[in-house]
This record gives structure tokens, C-alpha cells and sequence, in this order.
């Protein structure tokens, strides 16, 4: 009979381990010595040694997940239970307990991680679900409608969250992007329809510019050319591609007539050379009133030297445009300057750019809270990415407080 520590082996060949349990059979040996008997075993345990040691490094050191873990340590402790080895199986089995236990460890470390990130991915989500709702009510079409696909573009980049809390967010969202859209629908479908109203209205004045263009009642019909011109003004503009061609044919029949007349009044050149003297003298009275410093002054100084000019009568062709170019550089600019105290003095226009502007600082001020926050613990990541959305919304702030600025605020 042979003997180690931990095992032995009898007279018939039976090889025995030692256990806490007492002694197990561990097999039969009739190919050689007891001692070989042993070392053939003993080596057998080295071999689980290893396995047991290679598979604490995996856990330790790789990805490997808890599930494949498992399984590994439930196959070497199926080994280690059947008792096919010689050494200190018990020691084996206090390993195998506690790589078990280092598994479930890791299993809840990844489980928390995993709830960290899906945690992460909501805050993110909700913020991105407010500023869309927020932007669902903005006027700004142009600005608005890009920062709501650069939305779209963060949105797609985060993880997805439990599938009823993503379609949950992802409904509101979606709902906020088709408000946005549909109020900019009927915006722009208003405006076609006023540009439409426009153009109807426009192509009316022509066909009767154009049918008076041959006429030779002067009076009545320049009279009449005047009154075209007023609503022409008040029609307000067309479509861009009608704008322009239809102008040109109002212009060229009232051109038409005018010169028709011209042409009969030959004899009045000289008059109408003296009315090119007086014209370029109100022009240059008109021009005198620029820059505009009192509105309200400059607006009645013009209407006087418009009545005036209206009353001289026609100048030479040739030199008409430039004059009346002088004349109407000055209407420009106090038309320019009743817009500007118009959208300066717009209560409901100011109290929108204000209401903007502050639900801007206070996303603003909110996000860099949130930043320094992330710093101080440390999350450099959340922390960039919210800078990054920082820029974005700093950037509609700047935005949004130029256009404050035009009401003097």
C-alpha cells in the first residue's frame, strides 16, 4: 500500500483522496506501482489547479459574461465533486465558492452600470423631449426647424431605453416635431395664400393699366394711373417669380401712355424743364431730412414737399428716374425707420422675444449647473456632452437677445 497526504492506495489497487468528508474513492489502478497510481492522479488535480486558475483570471481580467462563467465553474466542480483526483479537493472547492461569489459580484457591477447608462439615457432623452416641446411653439422657422433635426441627430445617438419609456418619450417628441411643422405649414401656406390674394389683385391693375395705356384723355387717365399705383402699393407683394413681371408691364403701359403724352405736349419741354429745376430742389429739400433723428417731424416735412413735388407736374423722361430715384431713397428711409419704431414699440412682439429669451437663459443657466455638477463627480463625459448642447442653446440665447435689442431692450 502507497500513501501521500491526500491520498493512498490499497492492497487491491483502489486509489482513496482525503476529504473533510472522510475518504473517497478516486478509481482503480492495476497498470503499474501505487506510486504511480498517486502521481497519475495527483497530476490530474495539478490539471484542475490550472483550470481553476485560468478561469479566475478570465473573471478578473476579460468581459467574460456571468452566464458563460457559470457554466465553466460548474463543469470543473462536476470534476472536482467526482472525486477523479488526488490532492486537496476541499481547497478547490473554497475557490470555486468564491469565484462564484466574484461573479455575482461582477454580475450586479454590470447590472448597476447598465442602470446607470439606461438612467443617463432618459435624463438625456426628457431633456431633448423638453427643448423639442419648447421649440414647438417658436415663431423662429428657420432657426427652430434646424435645431430640431440636430435633436433628431442626438436623439439617434443614445442608447434605447425599456421599450414603453423610449415609445413613451419618443411619442411626445415625434408629437413636438409635427406641432412645429404643422404651425409652419400654415404660416407659409397664410403667406402663399396673402401672395396669391397679391397677385390676383396686381394682374387686375395691369389689365387695366395696359388697356388704358392708349388712351388720350390725359387728365382722367394719368389721374386714374395715380389712383393704380395707390392700390397697387396696397395690394402687397406676390409670389417673387410674378413680382417682377408684373411690375415691369404695370410700369410699361403706364410708360406707354405717359409717353404718348409727352409726345403731344412736345410743346411744353420747356415747362416740364423748369419742373426738372423745381423737383431737383424739393428732392434736395427731402434729402436734407436725412438721417431721420424725429420721425414724426421728417414724416410731415416729406408729406409737404411730396404735395409739392405732386403738384409741379411731369419732368423730362430721361432725367425722371434719377430725380424721382432721389425722391424715393427718402420715402425708403422713413418707411424703414415706421418699421423699425414699429417692431420697437410691438407690445405682443416684444413680450415674445422677451418670453424667449428668458426660457433660453434658464435652459442655459440650468445646463451649466448640470455641467459643474458632472464635473465635480467626476463624469467628464456627461459633462462634454452637455457642454456641447450648451453651445447649441448659448447660441439661440445670442440670437434671441439681438433680436431684443430692436425694441430698445
Amino acid at each position: 500500500m502507497s500513501s501521500d497526504p491526500w491520498g493512498r492506495v490499497d492492497e487491491t489497487g483502489t486509489v482513496y483522496v482525503r476529504t473533510a468528508d472522510g475518504e473517497q474513492v478516486v478509481g482503480s489502478w492495476q497498470a503499474g506501482s501505487p506510486e504511480e497510481a498517486l502521481a497519475y492522479f495527483e497530476r490530474k488535480y495539478e490539471g484542475l489547479v490550472v483550470e481553476i486558475g485560468l478561469l479566475e483570471k478570465r473573471v478578473k481580467t476579460t468581459d467574460l459574461s456571468a452566464k458563460d462563467a457559470q457554466a465553466a465553474i460548474d463543469h470543473i466542480r462536476e470534476q472536482v465533486d467526482a472525486h477523479h483526483a488526488v490532492g486537496d479537493l476541499d481547497a478547490l472547492r473554497v475557490r470555486l465558492d468564491k469565484l462564484v461569489e466574484l461573479v455575482e459580484a461582477r454580475r450586479e457591477e454590470r447590472k448597476a452600470q447598465r442602470a446607470k447608462q439606461s438612467d443617463e439615457a432618459r435624463h438625456a432623452k426628457e431633456a431633448l423631449v423638453a427643448e423639442a416641446e419648447e421649440l414647438s411653439q417658436s415663431d423662429q422657422w428657420r432657426a427652430a426647424g434646424e435645431r430640431l433635426r440636430a435633436l433628431v441627430d442626438t436623439w439617434k445617438g443614445l442608447p434605447r431605453l425599456d421599450r414603453k419609456s423610449d415609445d413613451e418619450l419618443w411619442h411626445r417628441f415625434s408629437h413636438a416635431r409635427s406641432a412645429f411643422s404643422k404651425r409652419r405649414k400654415q404660416h407659409f401656406a397664410q403667406l402663399d395664400a396673402q401672395r396669391e390674394e397679391a397677385r390676383k389683385t396686381k394682374e387686375r391693375l395691369v389689365a387695366e393699366a395696359e388697356a388704358l395705356s392708349n388712351s388720350t384723355d390725359w387728365g382722367v387717365t394719368a389721374a386714374r394711373y395715380r389712383e393704380l399705383m395707390s392700390e397697387w402699393k396696397a395690394a402687397g407683394r406676390a409670389q417673387r417669380e410674378h413680382e417682377d413681371d408684373l411690375w415691369n408691364r404695370f410700369r410699361g403701359a403706364q410708360d406707354v401712355f405717359f409717353a404718348a403724352r409727352s409726345s403731344v405736349f412736345a410743346e411744353r419741354d420747356a415747362e416740364q424743364a423748369e419742373n426738372l429745376k423745381l423737383k431737383e430742389e424739393l428732392a434736395e429739400e427731402a434729402e436734407k431730412l436725412l438721417p431721420i433723428t424725429d420721425l414724426k417731424a421728417a414724416r410731415a416735412a416729406f408729406r409737404n414737399v411730396n404735395e409739392r413735388w405732386e403738384a409741379i407736374g411731369h419732368v423730362p423722361r430721361d432725367a425722371r428716374p434719377k430725380v424721382e430715384g432721389r425722391m424715393h431713397a427718402v420715402e425708403r428711409a422713413i418707411q424703414e425707420a415706421e418699421e423699425a419704431e414699429w417692431r420697437r414699440t410691438n407690445p405682443e412682439a416684444r413680450a415674445r422675444a422677451e418670453g424667449l429669451t428668458g426660457q433660453l437663459q434658464a435652459a442655459v443657466d440650468k445646463l451649466r449647473g448640470q455641467i459643474e455638477q458632472a464635473r465635480a463627480q467626476g463624469n467628464n463625459a456627461r459633462a462634454d456632452k452637455l457642454q456641447r448642447e450648451l453651445e447649441g442653446r448659448q447660441a439661440l440665447l445670442d440670437q434671441a437677445l439681438k433680436g431684443l435689442q430692436e425694441f430698445g431692450g
